[in-house]
This record gives structure tokens, C-alpha cells and sequence, in this order.
């Protein structure tokens, strides 16, 4: 019975695992499909589940255990869960970052320029932030590859998102230092 009941518990906790990384990325590549637009005009962004067949095997909850004599009516919900898990491939193992910068074709991250690669960076953790809230963020130079344009758009998103977080940015950029509310600076010399 106790073998039984932890079967049961692990189930349980592997689908719930599931059902909020579920939410959490449809909310993620909802928030990125807007962001992307935002920092790349005229461009966008999509985020995808990628899938390896050759992957890892399985770390919380493994394969679902078979015990010999196990009664299908005492486990009718993780019955259900297991025909859902057949449906959906287990194998899910990471998120693909698709980026179309403006009059550009899609391309890997790998090609993209510094500044490109630090803008899809941010669509990324401020999609992350809209899905799951929390009340502030510490930025570390996020902004150090960007040119003054960049900068702007960059200021702009974190002006948009200050009145629901605070935003703690270390820069050495005085463009954003002249945007913040506040300024706590060490100096050399």
C-alpha cells in the first residue's frame, strides 16, 4: 500500500511539474512574441519545444513503476495521466529561441550580432518576468552590447514594466543612468 501511495504521489507530482511548466511557457512565448515585436520593429520572435530523441532519460519521477497485481481501479487517475503522457512525447527536453529581425531572415542565435543576441536575450527574461512576476529584478549590464538605439528601446521596457517591479540595473552606461530613479554608484579615483 505505502509503494502504491508514493507511485500515486510521484505521478501526481510529475503532472503537476508538467501542467505549470505548461502554463508558464505558453505564457513565456506569448509575452516573447509581443516583447520580440517591441524590440525588433517589424521583426518577431516565437518560442518552440524542442524534442531529442537520443536525450537523457527521464530525472523527477522516472518511468512510471508496474508493480505485479496492481488494481486498474485504484489508479484510474493515473491511468488517465499515463494515456495523456503517451499522447504527448516525453522527450520534451529544451526551448528553441526563433528571431526574424526586421528584413532579415529567421536565423540561429549563433549568427546574430552581439547586439541582436543581447535584445533577444532581454525579450527572453522579460517574457520570463511577465509569466511569473516577482517584485524586483537585478539587471547586470544586460545592456553593454547595445548601441544608443538599442539603449532607448531597452530604457523603454524597463519605464513600461517599473510601476509593477522595481528594476535594480548595474550599468556602466550613463544612458541609463540618467533614466534611473535613483543612482547608487561606486567610483574609481
Amino acid at each position: 500500500t505505502a509503494l502504491r501511495e508514493l507511485e500515486k504521489l510521484i505521478v501526481d507530482t510529475d503532472r503537476q511539474i508538467r501542467e505549470t511548466f505548461e502554463r508558464t511557457f505558453q505564457a513565456t512565448a506569448r509575452h516573447f512574441e509581443e516583447l520580440a515585436g517591441e524590440l525588433f520593429p517589424g521583426g518577431r520572435g516565437r518560442l518552440a519545444l524542442v524534442t531529442e530523441r537520443e536525450g537523457p532519460a527521464r530525472v523527477l519521477g522516472g518511468q512510471r513503476p508496474t508493480t505485479e497485481g496492481e488494481d486498474s481501479g485504484d489508479d484510474a487517475a493515473s491511468e488517465g495521466l499515463q494515456d495523456a503522457e503517451n499522447s504527448a512525447p516525453e522527450d520534451l527536453l529544451g526551448v528553441e529561441i526563433e528571431i526574424t529581425p526586421s528584413g532579415k531572415d529567421m536565423k540561429r542565435l549563433s549568427l546574430l550580432s552581439g547586439g541582436e543576441k543581447s535584445m533577444t536575450a532581454l525579450a527572453f527574461l522579460f517574457a520570463v518576468f511577465l509569466a511569473r512576476p516577482c517584485p524586483f529584478y537585478i539587471l547586470d549590464e544586460v545592456e553593454a552590447a547595445l548601441d544608443d538605439l538599442n539603449i532607448d528601446r531597452f530604457l523603454r521596457l524597463v519605464s513600461q514594466y517599473s510601476s509593477r517591479t522595481q528594476f535594480i540595473v548595474v550599468t556602466h552606461q550613463k544612458r541609463t543612468m540618467d533614466a534611473a530613479d535613483s543612482l547608487y554608484g561606486v567610483s574609481m579615483g
